[in-house]
């Protein structure tokens, strides 16, 4: 059956790669090296850090900024290597890497499957369809309340509204992957006589993996942030945690390091999936 379901809600992202073989010839012919086009591109992307550290270590100095609100930011790093060689960074990184770990596979084992079949089989879709329509419209953070209700403060609520919060991501960019799979390569898989089954293993899921690996990425972003929101009810370990306490306590560079460490994090869970779609889309170009 050939796939005709359609989504208009995936965002698109859209990451810079690096030059495809065309890109690279008309850089040749300019006389500038891909190398060198990407040594620049990384060069300006340190610059505009630095200049961000920069202000911020200069601006409270000079009293642009409440030094108290803001402080310098070596004060902050001083109070983030404080918490990195007392453990105290680590507990409470450990906890949050646990919990957004494991409802983030959580997410992605449910909705590949499901966004697939949905995409790939009417009767499926047809089903699933309303439900849909009704929950990928409801922000995760309104429900937090629910979760609480139902599974207790504990772990699970927390686990539980973060795999919702990256489930819909994830199932929203299968469907849109397997469903927008190139008709050429359907006819191809008829024409060579593969089974529906051997047609989506080797041709449908393979040419839908970029796609789903956008849904994937904005739910490593979701399972981050929604985390922090998660952590502020019933926990004592965790980013989330961290942040609230220091506020409450005025402890305010310690605020600043856990904020610190969360960037880092995201940042880290968004640079670890690229790695993993290079790789399962060595095929690309």
């Amino acid at each position: 059956m050939s796939p005709s379901f359609r989504t208009t809600s995936l965002l698109d992202e859209r990451t810079e790669a690096r030059p495809n073989p065309r890109q690279e010839a008309a850089l040749r012919a300019r006389g500038v090296s891909p190398g060198r086009k990407r040594a620049v591109t990384l060069a300006r992307g340190v610059a505009g850090v630095l200049t961000v550290a920069l202000l911020w270590e200069v601006l409270p100095q000079l009293g642009l900024l409440d030094a108290y609100f803001i402080p310098p930011l070596h004060v902050v790093l001083g109070a983030w290597w404080d918490l990195i060689a007392s453990g105290e960074l680590w507990r409470h990184l450990q906890a949050s890497l646990v919990r957004s770990g494991v409802g983030f596979v959580l997410a992605t084992v449910l909705a590949i499957p499901i966004g697939a079949a949905i995409a790939w089989y009417r009767p499926v879709r047809e089903f699933f369809q309303p439900v849909l329509e009704v929950f990928r419209n409801t922000a995760a953070l309104a429900l937090l309340p629910v979760f609480t209700l139902l599974l207790g403060i504990g772990e699970a609520s927390k686990i539980a509204i973060i795999t919702y919060a990256c489930f819909f991501p994830i199932l929203l960019s299968t469907i849109s992957g397997v469903a927008t799979v190139d008709p050429q390569l359907l006819r191809s898989a008829k024409v060579l006589g593969l089974s529906p089954i051997a047609t989506f293993r080797k041709v449908v899921f393979p040419a839908a993996v970029p796609t789903i690996f956008t849904g994937i990425r904005i739910s490593g972003a979701a399972a981050i942030l929604v985390l922090i929101a998660a952590e502020l009810v019933g926990a004592n370990a965790g980013l989330g945690f961290l942040i609230t306490y220091s506020n409450n306590n005025m402890l305010i560079p310690k605020m600043y390091a856990a904020i610190l460490t969360t960037s880092v994090l995201g940042l880290a869970v968004n640079y670890g999936l690229v790695a993993l779609e290079r790789r399962f889309s060595r095929w690309r170009p």
